[in-house]
């Protein structure tokens, strides 16, 4: 009777760890944000852990997720006595609208700043 020392080969270790790409997280991420949405069913989709998505989502809210380049929305710039928006070094918005002040800084929602946008558009 022998003793065997070799390992068996079908079992693996876990193995070096998966560097996801900034825009796949940002995408699971954003998955996860629409009504209705399971994290561990979307995690489960993906292939992740559903505790490396919050991990993920908690970066994202922060703005610290990583950026793969500038990410560009949509302004419009009109003459006249409408809101005035302008751009500073930092990566910040300043709008202002009669004694209405708004400074939007770091990577804001798209959809919270269109609604912003178009309320001052209003007045």
């Amino acid at each position: 009777m022998g003793t065997n020392l070799r390992m068996d080969e079908s079992v693996q270790g876990r193995g070096k760890y998966k560097h996801h790409p900034v825009s796949f997280k940002r995408a699971v991420v954003e998955e996860t944000l629409r009504p209705g949405a399971s994290v561990a069913r979307i995690a489960r989709a993906h292939g992740v852990n559903a505790n490396q998505v919050f991990a993920w989502r908690k970066l994202f809210r922060e703005g610290a997720l990583g950026d793969d380049g500038p990410t560009l929305l949509p302004v419009t710039v009109e003459q006249g006595a409408g809101p005035v928006v302008e751009s500073v070094a930092g990566g910040a918005i300043i709008i202002e609208a009669g004694r209405l002040l708004v400074r939007v800084e770091g990577r804001p929602d798209s959809e919270a700043l269109r609604i912003v946008l178009a309320e001052l558009r209003r007045t």
